[in-house]
């Protein structure tokens, strides 16, 4: 049990040791702990701890980034909530968030229970998301140009793929594959540029979901079928399109799904059936970061031999370099990979 007495150097050292504290007290005062634990995990090392920087190769930056911020949210993780079964949180100057809550989690089932608070600040962050949307400068002006994501949904923050789909010439506009749909906003894009009809799939019944609104709200869902399936839909297209995850590592929570693809399965998987799906003289476009190239993570060489193996030819490529913040940010554990990152549009064929 935990209250308003408990010192945040007192926190810190329990929630390093493992130890959950479920607090008693004020809910602005367990933020404000939280946020003094995160300062404190934070923290970098003074002249006289600090460590030596080590000669290590980029994969063992990369694995070594992840392992710290894997132990970060394992130690914010331990400041706890307790939570009625309405979705109501019974400490003074709690908010009510029964609104983000059922939006995450599906109605109460009136269960009490506890909560990292951590995961519930970031559910009412997915909410406001949710309600004020992503704009999209590729679907037109605002303020008909938004995408909200679900929660768990991946959002489109990241711009610069979502331009590639925008200015490729598309040389058949009657029908299209929309491989992994998450929020429907590469769908509405090629809905937008006059493609006739679009077939949508993805295995995730929460971005199905979530797709569905969004081409619902813009007005595009009469032109896409939404499929829950694996990859591929039966028949084949003129386009294929596919944006899978862009670094091949483990998932370590559902919304890093989008981010990471473990031994490269939904990359390999894509390639793979590509052929088989396209119709003749089609085109597969493949978007796709070379981060995991500068990670040391996976070769320029084995993607080509896997496009290759699978019967496809390169037709043609479109490159757009990162616009996030990352890219030019030196703090960032990962920025010489960053800062050289290249995200393509890859136009793939079948080989003759």
């Amino acid at each position: 049990m935990a209250d308003d007495a408990l010192t945040a150097d007192a926190a810190y050292r329990l929630a390093c040791e493992g130890t959950g504290l479920l607090w008693q007290g004020d809910f602005h005062n367990a933020r404000q702990l939280l946020q003094a634990l995160a300062r404190r995990v934070d923290r970098k090392p003074t002249k006289k701890n600090k460590v030596p920087a080590l000669d290590i190769s980029p994969a063992q930056a990369f694995h070594l980034h992840r392992q710290a911020q894997g132990q970060r949210a394992r130690t914010l993780a331990m400041v706890l909530v307790p939570m009625n079964g309405d979705y109501t949180i019974p400490l003074r100057r709690a908010p009510d968030l029964r609104e983000a809550c059922t939006e995450a989690w599906g109605p109460a089932q009136d269960k009490a229970c506890m909560v990292s608070l951590r995961e519930l600040l970031g559910l009412v962050g997915a909410h406001e998301w949710h309600k004020k949307g992503v704009e999209i400068p590729a679907l037109g002006e605002a303020p008909n140009n938004r995408i909200h994501p679900h929660y768990g949904v991946f959002s489109p923050v990241r711009g610069e793929y979502v331009d590639l789909v925008a200015s490729t010439p598309i040389r058949d506009k009657n029908l299209a594959f929309d491989i992994g749909v998450g929020t429907g906003v590469l769908s509405a894009v090629l809905a937008k540029r006059g493609v006739r009809r679009i077939v949508a799939t993805d295995q995730d019944p929460r971005a199905i979901a979530c797709a569905r609104d969004n081409l619902q709200r813009l007005q595009r869902l009469d032109k896409v079928d939404l499929v829950q399936t694996d990859l591929f839909p039966p028949g084949q297209a003129p386009l294929v399109v596919c944006n899978p995850p862009w670094v091949p590592a483990r998932p370590s929570s559902p919304i890093e799904h989008a981010v990471y693809d473990e031994g490269s399965r939904m990359l390999r998987g894509f390639l793979s059936g590509l052929r088989e799906h396209l119709s003749p003289q089609g085109e597969g476009w493949l978007i796709l970061s070379d981060l995991a190239e500068h990670l040391d993570l996976r070769s320029r060489d084995e993607l080509l031999a896997w496009i290759a193996a699978a019967g496809l030819q390169v037709l043609g490529r479109h490159d757009i370099r990162p616009r996030h913040s990352k890219a030019s940010d030196a703090r960032d554990a990962l920025h010489a990979a960053r800062a050289a990152e290249v995200t393509s549009l890859w136009r793939l064929g079948s080989a003759a």
